[in-house]
């Protein structure tokens, strides 16, 4: 099982403190230290789309350039940038045995871990 995100950031915490409490063993992807995988970003794209992938509400998408904003109309575009930029990538991105999760709700996840899918 892979977890995608950053470090310091709080919904990633209490995603790995979920996983840890849970016994779950897991890679974690951090983007700010290991960069995106574009194979695994185009993959989490075609689970999730790149308007759902793209966080257009955090401080990343914020500071961006008018110009920069403007200009992501489309996949190919969103991708770009999520490479560029990492730290603009809804996270936690969740991969375990064809099962993708993004962002943390502890009910999806607690029922994925039920059902054996998050192991």
């Amino acid at each position: 099982m892979k977890l995608y995100g950053i470090a310091n950031c709080d919904t990633v915490k209490k995603a790995r403190r979920f996983l840890e409490d849970a016994g779950v063993a897991y890679e974690f992807h951090d983007y700010k230290k290991k960069g995106v995988d574009e194979a695994a970003l185009r993959a989490q794209v075609a689970e999730f789309g790149w308007e759902k992938l793209l966080n257009r509400r955090g401080t990343t998408w914020r500071k961006q350039p008018d110009e920069v904003k403007d200009a992501v109309t489309d996949e190919a575009t969103a991708i770009a940038l999520m490479l560029a930029e990492p730290s603009i990538i809804k996270r936690p991105v969740v991969e375990a045995d064809g099962l993708r999760l993004l962002g943390f709700d502890p009910t999806a996840w607690e029922i994925a871990l039920e059902s054996g899918a998050l192991k």
